[in-house]
């Protein structure tokens, strides 16, 4: 082998090894940034990341709504309509927040039980609902009306 095929050989392996630690890097970086959204029921059957935040979304459950006196602390259910999950918030929530309304919410569970929430997010316009928790609420109806039929 000649040494201008060596300059090249090793020119061509060193620019294939960075374009692999580039990768690498990035790969990692987007892993460790990347939010995962749950409904209410893959978080009762415990299909949640353990130790992570995550963004929860559904609808606030009617006559849910919890004040703790003496602070800003807030509890409230996210359900959709299958299942139910408490959430709960220290701060102002935002203006649109209510009972009956659409939600997500981004926290980690801090039991089985409890989601604690760092960030509560209400939507703006009574006709937006984030994909992913419309979709949620779509694949619930079928069954929150069957348990329905079968309680009447």
């Amino acid at each position: 082998m000649t040494p201008t095929r060596k300059k090249r050989l090793m020119m061509v392996l060193m620019v294939a090894v960075g374009v692999g630690i580039a990768t690498g890097i990035f790969l990692t970086a987007f892993k460790d940034n990347m939010m995962y959204f749950k409904s209410p029921s893959e978080v009762s059957q415990q299909n949640y990341p353990v130790n992570r935040s995550f963004r929860l979304g559904g609808m606030v459950k009617e006559s849910s709504m919890r004040r703790i006196p003496d602070s800003l602390k807030v509890q409230f259910e996210v359900t959709d309509f299958a299942a139910s999950v408490l959430v709960e918030y220290e701060g102002i929530l935002p203006d649109l927040f209510r009972e009956g309304q659409g939600v997500v919410t981004i926290g980690k569970m801090q039991n089985d039980q409890l989601f604690v929430a760092e960030e509560v997010l209400a939507k703006h316009d009574e006709n937006y609902m984030p994909p992913e928790a419309a979709a949620a609420l779509e694949a619930a109806k079928p069954k929150y009306k069957n348990t329905n039929k079968e309680s009447n």
